[in-house]
C-alpha cells in the first residue's frame, strides 16, 4: 500500500468516527445547544468524506447550505427560543428510548447489510469533467422535472413559513361608559439632558 492511499483509508477512518461519535453526540446530549454544536460537526465530517470522493460541489455545498446556513438558523432558533425551565419528567420515558433504540439498530443493521452486499466498483479512471459540469447536465437534461418539483416544494414550505410566523392582529373591545381604560404597558422613556450649545 503506497503513502497516498494509506493516506487517504486513515482519513476517511477518521472522518467516518468523527461522524459517528458527532451523530450520537447529537441524539444522546441532554443540552440542545451542545447538539446543534455536534450537527454541525456531522455536516462538516461529511463535506471532508465528499471530498474524498472527488465531489467538491456537493462538498462545498454541504458546508455552505448546512452548516452555513440550516445550522446557523438551528442555532438562532434555540438561542431565541430556548427558556431556561425545569423539564418535568415524563412518565414512561425509558420506553420510548428502548424503542427508540431498537427501530436505530434496525435500521443500523438493515444499512450495514445493504453495504455489505452492495458490490462497489471503484474506478482508477481520472474523471473526464468536473462535477459542477456533471451535475448541471444531469439536473437540466435526465432530472429536470424533479428538480423544478423541488424548489415548488421549497416554495410552498417557505410561504407556510410565512404564514405560520406572522402576527395575528387582535382588536381589542372599545371601552364602555363608566370603564377605566388601561393605558398599555410601556417601558418609561429616559429623560434627556439639555445639550447646551458651546459659545464660540
Amino acid at each position: 500500500m503506497d503513502l497516498a492511499t494509506l493516506t487517504q483509508t486513515i482519513t476517511f477512518f477518521a472522518l467516518a468516527g468523527a461522524v459517528i461519535v458527532a451523530a450520537l453526540g447529537v441524539v444522546l446530549l441532554n443540552n440542545v445547544v451542545y447538539s446543534a454544536f455536534l450537527l454541525g460537526g456531522v455536516f462538516l465530517s461529511i463535506s471532508g468524506l465528499y471530498i474524498l470522493l472527488n465531489a467538491d460541489f456537493v462538498s462545498a455545498a454541504q458546508i455552505l447550505i448546512y452548516v452555513g446556513a440550516v445550522n446557523v438558523l438551528i442555532l438562532f432558533a434555540i438561542m431565541l427560543v430556548n427558556k431556561r425551565e425545569a423539564y418535568t419528567p415524563v412518565p414512561g420515558r425509558w420506553l420510548r428510548q428502548g424503542g427508540a433504540a431498537v427501530v436505530s439498530l434496525g435500521v443500523f443493521a438493515l444499512l450495514t447489510k445493504m453495504i455489505l452486499q452492495t458490490p462497489w466498483q471503484v474506478s482508477s479512471l481520472p474523471p473526464t469533467t468536473d462535477s459542477i459540469t456533471t451535475i448541471g447536465q444531469h439536473f437540466f437534461s435526465d432530472f429536470l422535472l424533479p428538480f423544478e418539483l423541488a424548489s415548488i416544494l421549497l416554495l410552498m414550505a417557505l410561504i407556510g413559513a410565512v404564514v405560520l410566523a406572522r402576527r395575528e392582529l387582535v382588536l381589542e373591545p372599545e371601552p364602555t361608559l363608566g370603564e377605566e381604560v388601561v393605558p398599555p404597558l410601556e417601558l418609561p422613556e429616559r429623560p434627556r439632558e439639555p445639550v447646551a450649545l458651546s459659545e464660540k
